[in-house]
């Protein structure tokens, strides 16, 4: 089983997520993609204002639907301490030994790599897909995802993925401001922040 997982708050989950989703399910030919919102990221302890966990998970839930190598994962959901990227790995590792796991990053994220929990332990239970961002060049990632690669004795590659510079934070303040997230977010997650009222929202 080759297991792609994208991490993530998912406040809210939008169409750059399940196009990364799909890209790595196709370039590094994955069993299923599993979409894993934390509980308690660490470095987002400031949640006032934000979807609650039960929402976000809804939200995930309407955005994946329909595809059949999608699947929600609640192991990250854990309201009674912070959830740490490479605890979640080792344990799924331990629990499916023979299973591959392709933990799926952006740019960004990889550009603060060091500074995450254990990263040397992260790059010996999985491989790293890095995605693309807008604001770092390809040259720019390729010498960073070097760095990481012998640093930490990486397995890690580019995900060949378009650059779709789309924030949860942006559409939050989109939604807070009455502007539209049409075709930022599948249609069934746009009538959920509607019907919820989340993020401030007011249905017109």
């Amino acid at each position: 089983m080759r297991t792609g997982i994208m991490g993530g708050t998912f406040d809210p989950i939008h169409i750059g997520h399940l196009i990364l989703g799909e890209t790595a399910w196709q370039q590094f030919e994955l069993d299923r993609v599993l979409y894993m919102p934390a509980g308690n990221p660490p470095h987002k302890r400031d949640r006032e204002g934000r979807a609650s966990n039960e929402e976000r998970l809804d939200m995930v839930r309407l955005a994946i639907e329909g595809n059949p190598h999608f699947e929600l994962s609640t192991l990250e959901m854990n309201p009674e301490g912070y959830t740490y990227t490479y605890r979640t790995l080792e344990r799924m590792k331990k629990e499916s030994p023979d299973e591959e796991l392709f933990f799926i990053i952006g740019a960004d994220s990889l550009r603060d790599f060091d500074t995450w929990m254990m990263p040397e332990r992260i790059c010996a239970a999985c491989t790293l897909i890095v995605a693309c961002r807008n604001h770092i060049d390809k040259t720019t990632l390729d010498r960073m995802i070097e760095g990481v690669r012998v640093r930490y004795h990486a397995s890690i590659y580019r995900l060949d993925s378009e650059n779709l510079d789309i924030s949860s934070h942006d559409l939050r303040e989109f939604v807070r401001k009455g502007r539209s997230v049409r075709y930022y977010v599948p249609d069934s997650v746009e009538t959920y922040i509607k019907e919820r009222h989340i993020y401030g929202c007011c249905e017109q």
